[in-house]
């Protein structure tokens, strides 16, 4: 019992790294999200065809080649990041293109009436997104972010590829130990449903917030 509790510390120790790994990933593809959506419908064109080149790239590559050329050969032009490091940036920018096509899905879908409206008003371009706009369109990307997030979750085993110790490497480290695959294996199973469950959670809630505040407004 005391060398299975070893071996289920491992597996913890690995699932912090998951839980980073997603955290941090995520916070960086909702920034290149938000960025790449708005750089889809501005109005100056070079800006356009290059979320554009950045959207199908990532969307159209695999992340596992993605992984490998943040890791392996970005240090061949200078740039070398640990193994976190690039694990988060292969992850964000992944699922930031497809969250950037949210984002600039949800705010075409705010009525042009309402665009209008906000001309007539005479505000900034900053104001209008962010009092009429975003507060509208919001609601909208909250369920596939959480659906993107959840993906990332789940692509952050990729990353025991580059050594990184997250709970899939420990779970392949304890069966090499232990000869058992059905332990390791259900254990972080079970775990990846917990995290995936508690963003779910997490994003219904703040859905509920954000929709909430819309209908007091109304």
């Amino acid at each position: 019992m005391a060398e299975w509790s070893g071996y289920l510390t491992l597996i913890l120790l690995g699932a912090l790294v998951t839980v980073q790994l997603t955290v941090m990933g995520s916070a960086l593809a909702l920034v290149v999200a938000f960025l790449a959506g708005l750089g889809r419908i501005a109005r100056w064109w070079p800006l356009r065809w290059l979320a554009t080149a950045y959207i199908e790239f990532f969307r159209g590559t695999s992340i596992f080649v993605q992984l490998f050329w943040v890791y392996f050969v970005l240090p061949f032009a200078g740039v070398t990041l640990s193994p976190l490091a690039a694990g988060v940036m292969a992850l964000g920018l992944n699922v930031g293109a497809y969250g950037a096509e949210v984002v600039r899905g949800a705010i075409l879908s705010v009525p042009k009436d309402q665009r209008e409206a906000t001309v007539a008003l005479n505000l900034t371009p900053y104001q209008r997104m962010r009092h009429v706009i975003l507060p509208q369109a919001l609601p909208l990307m909250l369920p596939t972010f959480g659906n993107n997030a959840i993906e990332l979750l789940k692509a952050t085993a990729v990353v025991s590829l580059i050594s990184l110790t997250d709970m899939t490497f420990q779970a392949q480290v304890v069966r090499a130990q232990t000869g058992s695959t059905l332990v390791p294996f259900l254990t972080i199973l079970a775990l990846y449903f917990l995290m995936a469950l508690a963003i779910s959670s997490g994003v219904r809630a703040l859905e509920r917030r954000l929709t909430a505040g819309l209908d007091g407004v109304r």
